[in-house]
């Protein structure tokens, strides 16, 4: 039993010692080994923490710089497209100007055409006419006797002899001064209506073509000025006395040479008037009575541009 206790107390004894061993301070070397890897450890993370800021330093000035460039040339760029734009806005007025002057120059010489056939076909009805007396003459000079000599009428009151002995018209006169006509003739007053409105006188063409309308208001051209009393409107900007006049054109003259260009330009009123359900429908009509005319491809032109279709469509049919 004393062998046994002995034992256990030198068993006890062995176990306080090793304890104690493992549980006493390290030795002051080893500490102070450790204490210096762990500061190194702190140099060299502080260090490339350093690394790391400057090279972030270094990407953000780089980074700063690209956008300032960047900034720099979108500047220039938005400076040139301000320039470009101005360039195309003004070649673009300087188009339509030019457009319209030719429109205007152009209607001038059509209607000048027209004029001139107008006139061509009255002289060949007067030489068709002469033509027709001088076979009269003719016939009865041969009808007649050869030895009865021809006695000439004796004139009328106000009647002026022709050439051969032959009575003219009957109160007719070459000096005579015609009662109840204008001191200007129709084509002379048309003319210079004309004249005017193509070199801007504005003022001046509508009284010329109000006087034209008031004193010849049955000639081939009468339509003309009431169509050239409208485009007065139009390039005044007063669009709505513009659409009367080409309404007058449509309703009063059926057969006029500018029944196509009336219509048309009283659609391009009620577009600027923003009557745009109007202006379709006459443009399409334009389209419908005068295919193939420059006036049915300006009216398609129009329709694309406002976003509607040359027909109108059609509902479809429900069963």
């Amino acid at each position: 039993m004393r062998k046994r206790c002995f034992a256990l107390a030198l068993a006890a004894m062995f176990l306080g010692a090793l304890g104690g061993a493992i549980l006493a301070p390290q030795p002051a070397g080893a500490v102070s080994k450790e204490i210096i890897e762990l500061q190194q450890s702190v140099s060299q993370l502080l260090q490339g923490q350093q690394d790391l800021r400057s090279a972030v330093d270094t990407s953000n000035a780089t980074l700063r710089t690209l956008i300032q460039q960047s900034l720099e040339s979108v500047n220039q760029l938005n400076g040139q497209m301000g320039s470009l734009q101005k360039i195309v806005q003004e070649v673009q007025a300087n188009t339509g100007s030019r457009i319209d002057t030719m429109a205007q120059q152009s209607q001038g010489l059509s209607d000048n055409i027209q004029d001139i056939q107008s006139r061509f076909g009255k002289l060949s009805q007067q030489v068709t006419e002469v033509h027709n007396l001088l076979q009269s003459i003719d016939s009865k000079v041969s009808g007649s006797s050869p030895g009865a000599p021809m006695t000439p009428n004796p004139p009328g009151p106000g009647a002026s002899n022709l050439p051969g002995g032959m009575p003219g018209p009957a109160g007719s006169s070459a000096n005579s001064p015609s009662s109840g006509m204008p001191p200007i003739s129709a084509d002379t007053l048309y003319q210079n209506a004309l004249r005017d409105f193509t070199s801007g006188k504005y003022d001046l063409a509508r009284q010329e073509f109000s006087d034209y309308l008031r004193s010849f208001p049955a000639t081939d051209l009468a339509s003309n000025a009431q169509f050239y009393l409208g485009e007065l409107d139009y390039a005044q900007n007063d669009f709505k006395n513009a659409i009367t006049a080409y309404d007058n054109v449509l309703s009063n003259y059926p057969r006029s040479f500018k029944l196509a260009a009336a219509l048309y330009k009283k659609a391009t009123a009620e577009l600027e008037l923003g009557l745009k359900s109007s202006a379709t429908r006459d443009l399409r009509e334009v389209t419908r009575r005068f295919p193939g005319s420059d006036e049915s491809r300006r009216a398609q032109s129009k329709l694309h541009e406002i976003g509607a279709t040359t027909a109108p469509s059609r509902p479809t049919a429900t069963r």
